[in-house]
């Protein structure tokens, strides 16, 4: 039963701190949380479940459920997804919300989320128009948080797009990877019968928004809307080999938003000359928060270090042979001092020099 003990509070410590990083969060983390793990409750009760999901065929007139549109995400059927779901909040919780702050986050949250059940939605209902199949309209439900995976993925990918997660023989695996992977990712499950459609089609649907929203929409502090450089491209989410081919397809689209004025492309000012004196030059980059830019300078810096860091131990492995002894023997008496008259024959005066013995030998050591 004692030998148990150590194991039990090694447990209950690692739970309590657990519950304490928990509290750690902000509010808005904390309450996305909750209400998902009550949402995931009444789950359980179909017929409050239905009145929180949208349902294409309950979407559009004569019945129209509009207050769906906002509680959608809160209602998942299983508990993995219930834990993915709070995975990513804390996630966008502890990566996101410190550089956007709490605002922001939260109407991130909305803005994707309405975006997506808009647009899952309306492709549902191109899709019954196309089949004449009423189960599409009735029997096909939109819900979680799908979508709201995909919106931190691409947020991710905009704040630290060449961050490598992985070295793959096919090339390096970095953020800028991930919302496309997943998306495959999730249509193979489909496929296989391990996912249901409404969770690829979300998660296409969150990708599209996001990438609107913090492209074109989004204000920063500086008071500039979106991102347009050029790490930020839709074209980027794809590899390289397709990114021409995508040109193709999302360039026209593009050109035609911007004529009907429903984009307004912000342009890269000018370089300031460089004859003018250096105290009088500055540097602007359309699109580009400061606050974001000094969190991937932090991010930087904590990876040179990592890497100066390493490279010190191992040239100080290397330079020390392995047969180079690790620590001095000493000895275990204390030492004494015995003060012994010496004269020297350049000098009369006598002068004394001290010799230090270990205490054990004191007695052999004694003068006549």
């Amino acid at each position: 039963m004692d030998s148990n003990q150590p194991i039990l509070m090694r447990s209950r410590s690692s739970v309590g701190g657990k519950v304490r990083g928990f509290f750690q969060f902000e509010t808005s983390v904390k309450v996305i949380c909750l209400i998902i793990i009550f949402g995931y409750f009444l789950s359980y009760f179909e017929t409050v479940a239905d009145a929180l999901i949208v349902t294409p065929g309950y979407f559009m007139p004569p019945l129209v459920q509009i207050w769906t549109a906002f509680t959608f995400c809160f209602v998942e059927k299983h508990l993995w997804e219930v834990l993915v779901d709070i995975a990513t909040v804390a996630l966008c919780g502890k990566l996101i919300e410190p550089l956007w702050g709490s605002l922001e986050m939260m109407t991130y949250f909305a803005v994707t989320n309405f975006g997506v059940v808009i647009l899952t939605t309306t492709y549902y209902l191109f899709l019954y128009a196309c089949t004449k199949n009423p189960l599409i309209l009735f029997e096909v439900h939109i819900y979680g948080l799908a979508g709201y995976i995909a919106a931190v993925c691409v947020a991710v990918h905009q704040i630290m797009p060449d961050h490598l997660i992985a070295r793959t023989p096919i090339g390096n695996f970095t953020n800028r990877n991930i919302p496309l992977t997943l998306f495959l990712v999730a249509v193979f499950l489909w496929l296989l019968g391990l996912l249901e459609g409404r969770y690829p089609t979300m998660f296409l649907a969150g990708i599209i928004t996001s990438w609107i929203y913090l492209r074109f929409i989004q204000r920063h502090r500086n008071g500039s809307r979106g991102d347009y450089s050029e790490n930020f491209a839709f074209v980027r989410f794809f590899p390289i080999v397709l990114q021409p081919f995508v040109s193709i397809l999302v360039n026209p689209i593009y050109y035609t938003c911007r004529r009907l004025g429903i984009i307004k492309h912000t342009p890269v000012p000018p370089a300031t000359s460089n004859t003018l004196p250096l105290s009088s030059v500055s540097i602007s980059m359309g699109g580009v928060d400061p606050y974001d830019m000094e969190r991937r300078r932090q991010i930087a810096l904590k990876a040179l270090n990592e890497r100066l860091s390493k490279a010190t131990d191992s040239s100080r492995s290397k330079a020390l042979p392995k047969s180079f002894p690790q620590s001095t023997i000493k000895s275990s008496a204390p030492a004494i001092s015995i003060n012994i008259p010496t004269t020297s024959s350049a000098a009369s005066t006598s002068h004394e020099s001290l010799i230090k013995f270990p205490e054990g030998e004191q007695n052999k050591n004694q003068l006549p």
